[in-house]
């Protein structure tokens, strides 16, 4: 299973996966510019990464902590779930999702650099 998501996660990095949104609207999604940032992050790069997505910091952070609780539970337990029943789990992904929702509408009012291009 680890290896399943270990390949799935190094392709959509480094080959890279269509925005479903972009495809079928012809705009960025609010996550846009996500992959692209953490590509640009992996090669050291960081202020064009915070440029790609400012919010990649974040964003990355909290996916690495949750992959990592995920693991850590799934090794002790032999399930999955354990950042599910977490305190504040729910609050900090609310959080998250509002801040990229509010990042998304303020780049498409100019603030940022605009939004995302060549998606």
């Amino acid at each position: 299973m680890l290896l399943a998501i270990g390949a799935l996660a190094a392709f959509i990095l480094f080959v890279g996966w269509p925005c479903p949104l972009h495809l079928a609207t012809g705009l960025p999604c609010p996550t846009c510019g996500l992959t692209r940032a953490t590509r640009l992050l992996l090669r050291g790069d960081f202020t064009a990464a915070t440029v790609m997505h400012p919010l990649v910091w974040l964003v990355l952070s909290v996916a690495v902590i949750f992959a990592g609780i995920e693991i850590a539970g799934y090794l002790r337990s032999g399930a999955w779930g354990t950042s599910m029943r977490m305190r504040f789990t729910r609050m900090i992904l609310v959080v998250v999702a509002l801040l990229l929702f509010a990042l998304w509408v303020a780049r498409f009012a100019g603030a940022f650099g605009g939004p995302v291009q060549d998606v």
